[in-house]
C-alpha cells in the first residue's frame, strides 16, 4: 500500500474533510501505538507499512517521559490521541480505530497480530479482531 491510499483509506473510514486531518490522525494514533508497543515490534509493524507511515511508530519523541514498551491502557491511549490530534476522546477513540482498522489492512496477519497480543485487552478493542492483514509476500 502506498501512502497516498493509506491516508486515503484513513480519511475516508474515519469521514474526515481532509487529507491534513486524516494525516494527523494517523500520526497521532501510530505515535501513540509507538509508544505502548515493545520497540522491535514497532519496527516490525512500521517496515509493513508505507515508509512515511512507518515513521510515525519510530519516533523517538517521548510523552511524559517514558518510552517505547510504555505500560498504559485505553483511557491513556485514547487521550494520547486526543492530545495529539486536537480533538476530544470520543472523536479520538473513531479515529484511532479508523487507523488501526486501516493498518490491519496494509500489514501481514502475523504481524498485526503480534501487535495486538501486545496490548492490554481493553487497548486491544481498538485494533479489529480476527484482522486477518494481506497475506504474506
Amino acid at each position: 500500500m502506498r501512502h497516498e491510499e493509506f491516508i486515503g483509506q484513513v480519511q475516508d473510514r474515519a469521514r474526515l474533510p481532509g487529507w491534513g486531518d486524516a494525516e494527523r490522525a494517523s500520526r497521532a494514533t501510530l505515535e501513540t501505538l509507538g509508544e505502548r508497543v515493545p520497540e522491535g515490534l514497532a519496527d516490525h509493524l512500521a517496515a509493513q507499512l508505507p515508509h512515511e507511515i512507518g515513521e510515525h511508530l519510530r519516533r523517538t519523541e517521548v510523552y511524559g517521559g517514558l518510552g517505547s514498551g510504555e505500560r498504559f491502557g485505553k483511557h491513556d491511549f485514547i487521550e494520547r490521541v486526543a492530545l495529539r490530534a486536537g480533538t476530544n476522546e470520543a472523536r479520538a477513540a473513531f479515529l484511532a480505530r479508523s487507523v488501526l482498522d486501516v493498518v490491519g489492512d496494509a500489514t501481514q496477519g502475523s504481524i498485526t497480530a503480534k501487535v495486538r497480543d501486545a496490548l492490554p485487552p481493553d487497548v486491544r478493542e481498538l485494533m479489529p479482531a480476527g484482522h486477518h492483514g494481506r497475506p504474506p509476500a
